[in-house]
């Protein structure tokens, strides 16, 4: 099976789009962006063919006449368990690579090979529970998934064996950054999912010949286009490079035909932009270099409340009395942030008030551009965000009026999805 891909490598997350002959998307994939953007490339795009192989799977069985319910819990039980699968496999590198640093010190604190072994042997302990039906994780991403229970379990060590915190957290910062560059670490799609069948019970019949049908399927890339804050630095040719605008509108125009207004609020910038009935871009604002009003400062005001990026929205949802906040500056944030902390201000409050702040900002970029028309979409990783969508919803009906405003679940690939669609105009197979 033929397919194209498109990358959008961003300051936080990079995403990947694989779709079919017909322009039909076949699967996802997000990954942390990381220093090594090959890597970080590879990665989302063999998480996306990943999903691209359950869809496949999926079709399979509704071809086999599977009913639709009882197909959507078998493929939901194989999803869990090839997951759990692959966090299996990256644990083990992770273990190895613990042990390689552990080998390399100077000087090894007493029972300091004993303590990681025992983090990692409760770590691996705890996968099954981890990918059980209706668990809740805070995140998909190994990196911070494992990390969290890394840190965690360092700190009950520690205080159980007088052996250091930071030489353990020391030791997961530098092997994580091997386990996230190894190829070895994700595993094979056929491995994983032929290890996931075997421990589910209750599988249909029908179920393992999809999967051994699809997991033996050739897979061609016969196009590529990427898009991005770091798209000058993709493994890429200059040809096979697309901006982020473009891509933004074009995706935006193929999940809701309708669009004519994107606001798209990334990691590192903020850009608003206007498109015709085609998808193409007709006028667009961006803000400046400063990361101000975008998820970066979002990220850095989650640090000074040591909290989670995932955590700000929910909490600032809260709120009944948001804050009027004078700065969006990075510079300047954290000494106001405690400023009113100190004053006893809540702190749902004063996140909703950031988040009031930064979306005052993309509304001056709206307006700029040419202002809001219908349709209207908001893209990027923010647009994940509940106080932001909250905050932008409202502002737009103060200023335009009863507008339709598109907010997907999927919006943080709509760049990728611009990018893969380019890559499809250029194969020729679709125009």
């Amino acid at each position: 099976m033929r397919y194209t891909v498109g990358i959008d490598l961003g300051s936080t997350t990079t995403k990947a789009v694989v779709l079919g002959d017909d322009g039909t998307i076949l699967g996802r994939g997000i990954t942390n962006s990381r220093s090594n953007y090959d890597v970080a490339c590879q990665v989302a795009l063999g998480e996306a063919l990943i999903n691209a192989r359950f869809s496949l799977i999926d079709g399979e069985l509704a071809r086999s006449g599977l009913a639709a319910d009882l197909r959507a819990r078998q493929l939901a039980r194989l999803e869990r368990a090839f997951r759990a699968e692959q966090y299996r496999s990256q644990l083990r590198v992770l273990a190895k690579e613990l042990r390689r640093f552990l080998a390399r010190l100077l000087t090894k604190p007493k029972g300091l090979g004993k303590s990681v072994d025992q983090i990692v042997a409760s770590m691996e302990a705890e996968v099954d529970d981890l990918y059980a039906e209706g668990a809740r994780r805070k995140s998909d991403f190994f990196r911070d998934l494992a990390g969290s229970r890394y840190l965690a379990l360092a700190e009950a060590e520690a205080r159980a064996t007088g052996v250091g915190f930071d030489t353990l957290a020391g030791l997961f910062d530098k092997a994580i950054l091997d386990v996230e560059n190894s190829p070895e670490a994700a595993g094979r799609f056929e491995d994983h999912a032929r290890a996931a069948l075997a421990g589910i019970p209750e599988v249909d019949e029908r179920l393992p010949a999809a999967v051994d049908r699809v997991a033996t399927l050739q897979l061609e890339q016969i196009g590529s286009v990427g898009t991005g804050y770091g798209r000058q630095r993709l493994p890429f040719p200059e040809g096979q490079i697309r901006s982020e605008i473009l891509c933004h509108g074009l995706g935006a125009h193929a999940m809701f035909p309708g669009t004519r207004t994107v606001l798209d609020i990334g990691g590192q910038d903020t850009k608003a932009i206007q498109v015709d009935d085609q998808g193409i871009v007709t006028s667009f604002q961006m803000n400046d270099r400063c990361a101000a009003g975008c998820g970066r400062y979002l990220g850095y005001i989650a640090d000074e409340m040591s909290l989670g990026l995932h955590e700000l929205g929910p909490i600032a949802s809260l709120s009944t009395s948001p804050v009027r906040i004078n700065s969006t500056c990075t510079v300047f944030a954290g000494a106001e942030l405690r400023e009113r902390l100190s004053l006893g201000e809540k702190r749902e409050d004063i996140l909703a008030g950031l988040h009031r702040a930064i979306i005052l900002r993309a509304m001056s970029l709206l307006a700029r551009s040419g202002g809001v028309k219908d349709e209207f979409t908001f893209t990027g990783g923010v647009a994940k965000n509940p106080a932001a969508v909250t905050a932008l919803q409202g502002l737009l009906a103060e200023n335009y009026g009863e507008l339709t405003v598109n907010i997907s679940d999927d919006s943080i690939y709509t760049g990728a999805l611009g990018a893969a669609l380019f890559a499809l105009r250029t194969t020729g197979v679709r125009s």
